[in-house]
């Protein structure tokens, strides 16, 4: 679904910043070699990623859905020197693919890859986050959301993506669409949880910010 018209959106990304060398490599491998590489964040949204993680500063963050690690590179780019970024992906066979891209980057190091089902590793993580980013199976955000909510540090940041949902979010719910429905559930959390003060941007698939007071 496009919120805004070709043209329109053309301008936009031309007036945003370049899309770095490396992750257009890795998009173009995506393409390649990967089943659903529409997954991406891409490179509008993650110069967006990019910007917010950079005002941040984040020591820590978490990730929770690493595709083929654009947006892990994205969010990178924020990190302090000493920080670390924490990914979740259940998708083995994506494993060393990100690997390689994350190596390729100077921000190798720092990025700590996770296999496996988030709801089981996220309470193994001994760590507190400055910043959080949403991006996995849109029927867990909500349990997601109970397991990281304690672990964000007040001033922290929760940016969820695909909140819009391809404008389904605003149509007729259909009572078997649980994607859908969760996450109808999940943007009225956000709005209502007392320990957020939330917006909801229309960029993409829509990208809300959540601030934890």
């Amino acid at each position: 679904m496009h919120f805004i018209s070709d043209e329109l959106d053309n301008y936009v990304v031309r007036h945003s910043e370049d899309e770095p060398e490396l992750l257009k490599a890795l998009t173009r491998e995506t393409y390649q070699k990967v089943l659903q590489p529409r997954m991406l964040s891409g490179h509008y949204q993650g110069r967006v990623l990019s910007i917010i993680s950079k005002l941040i500063r984040p020591k820590t963050i978490l990730e929770l859905g690493t595709f083929t690690g654009y947006s892990a590179l994205c969010l990178a780019e924020g990190l302090q020197c000493d920080g670390t970024l924490h990914t979740i992906d259940i998708n083995e066979e994506l494993f060393a693919f990100q690997r390689k891209y994350f190596d390729r980057s100077k921000y190798g190091p720092q990025i700590h890859q996770h296999l496996g089902a988030a709801l089981e590793i996220i309470p193994t993580l001994e760590t507190t986050f400055d910043l959080i980013f949403m991006d996995a199976d849109k029927p867990n955000y909500i349990n997601y959301f109970h397991q990281i909510i304690d672990k964000l540090n007040p001033g922290g940041v929760i940016l969820s993506d695909n909140v819009l949902w391809s404008g389904k979010v605003i149509e007729s719910l259909d009572k078997n669409d649980l994607s859908t429905t969760i996450v109808l559930e999940y943007n009225r959390l956000l709005k209502e949880d007392q320990r957020l003060e939330t917006v909801l941007l229309p960029i993409r698939d829509g990208l809300t910010v959540s601030i934890k007071k």
